[in-house]
């Protein structure tokens, strides 16, 4: 076997890839590349992983850029650009040396690819709609960094887990920076910080698991932090799910508004699957659902839940989402569904059993083009029909993007 990690290609890119990285060949072997540009001609130094005959593909990090892209802009985070070794680029912002409409062009492509090979065909991907003006910074509300065997606190570089130093945090809110910054040491495991609702910055150390099970600390009780959308206030834990963009949630609050608006039966029994802490559960209710089911595995966002829709009479319930529909009968009263699952998808074991309820309309929730292509190729394959989608760059600089899409019969 002959090793090639450590060599340099110089390769013409084609395109972008779900996840980030961007397309080439090399005698007809593709290469997946990190920081570049479709229309680009980089220098890409192999991964190590990448052998002369043991894949099918290799994987490349670019060191220069030979031929830029009219499209390249000097990356928003300096300690990301490829000015600096692969080795010590911070990760997660892996689209941030692309201007950013350019960006959204982009995740459209990558959205439409997935809907091609993985939908049915026949669908056109939305556009990916800028959901703010401004240059797509300091929009994190919530930023995990790592501590090392040294004590070393900071970001992981692209693509490793290994910790790097960094002098700013682009990404992030001036005041989660501002945190970040004052963090130089600690026991070696992960830090959350979280800045909810109240603008106030919530630092959350969770030491490694060997370290924690040695000390057999008591665990603490979570802080209860509030969150607003709209007239509506919703209480979780401080390091519980919420969407890390400050307006992520009312943008997706308003496009579930807009696609099951008359579609809800008060008659009818209307589900949030994966409902979290009863963000969009609260939404079937201001469209008129009085018969409303909340399903979410976590049993503190349940009991949050309860309490966040209280004023709706809602159901909140524990459970796997897959096992909930397994035992769930509603004799022709199912009316809109909620569908927000995970970046996995939903799967077919759900989508069929949902398909079994026979809801009304479905308005599906995505934060993976990849996972949401199957399963919308899964519903059409069950005789259902995406009337409506839409894209929106709620992560400017990463790869990723939301989609909501509706489901009729």
């Amino acid at each position: 076997m002959t090793s090639s990690a450590g060599r340099t290609l110089d390769l013409d890119i084609t395109g972008i890839a779900h996840g980030g990285t961007f397309v080439a060949r090399h005698e007809g072997r593709v290469v997946f590349v990190s920081d570049a540009i479709p229309g680009e001609r980089v220098r890409a130094r192999l991964d190590p992983s990448s052998t002369d005959d043991s894949k099918s593909f290799w994987r490349a990090e670019t060191v220069e850029v030979l031929e830029p892209s009219e499209h390249r802009r000097a990356h928003v985070w300096a300690e990301a650009d490829v000015s600096r070794d692969p080795d010590d680029r911070a990760g997660g912002g892996d689209l941030g040396h692309i201007d950013l409409g350019h960006q959204r062009t982009l995740k459209r492509q990558v959205l439409q690819e997935a809907l091609d090979r993985f939908g049915g065909g026949g669908l056109e991907a939305p556009t990916i709609d800028a959901v703010e003006s401004g240059d797509g910074t300091r929009w994190r509300t919530r930023v995990t960094l790592h501590v090392d065997e040294h004590g070393a606190v900071g970001p992981y570089a692209a693509r490793s887990h290994r910790v790097i130093p960094v002098e700013s945090y682009a990404l992030a809110r001036p005041l989660i920076e501002q945190a970040a910054l004052g963090l130089t040491s600690g026991a070696r495991g992960r830090i959350d910080l979280v800045e909810p609702g109240d603008g106030r910055v919530r630092i959350i150390r969770h030491e490694d698991a060997d370290r924690a099970r040695r000390d057999r600390r008591p665990r603490r009780v979570p802080e209860v932090v509030h969150e607003t959308v709209g007239d509506r206030t919703f209480q979780l834990d401080s390091g519980g799910f919420w969407q890390v963009h400050p307006r992520a949630a009312s943008v997706l609050d308003g496009a579930v508004y807009g696609l099951l608006d008359g579609h809800v039966d008060e008659a009818k029994t209307h589900y949030d699957l994966y409902g979290g802490v009863g963000l969009f559960a609260a939404t079937l209710g201001d469209l008129g659902g009085t018969d409303v089911v909340t399903v979410e595995s976590s049993r503190r966002a349940t009991e949050h839940a309860a309490v966040n829709l209280a004023h709706l009479d809602a159901t909140a319930v524990t459970a796997r989402v897959d096992r909930f529909l397994a035992g769930t009968a509603t004799s022709g009263r199912a009316g809109a569904v909620v569908l927000d699952p995970p970046r996995a998808g939903a799967g077919r074991a759900v989508v069929e059993a949902l398909h079994g309820l026979s809801p009304d309309a479905i308005a599906y929730v995505a934060c993976d083009p990849v996972a949401l292509a199957r399963d919308l190729g899964t519903f059409r394959e069950l005789g259902w029909s995406v009337d409506a989608m839409r894209g929106f760059d709620l992560f400017p600089h990463s790869h990723h993007f939301e989609v909501v899409a509706r489901l009729v019969h």
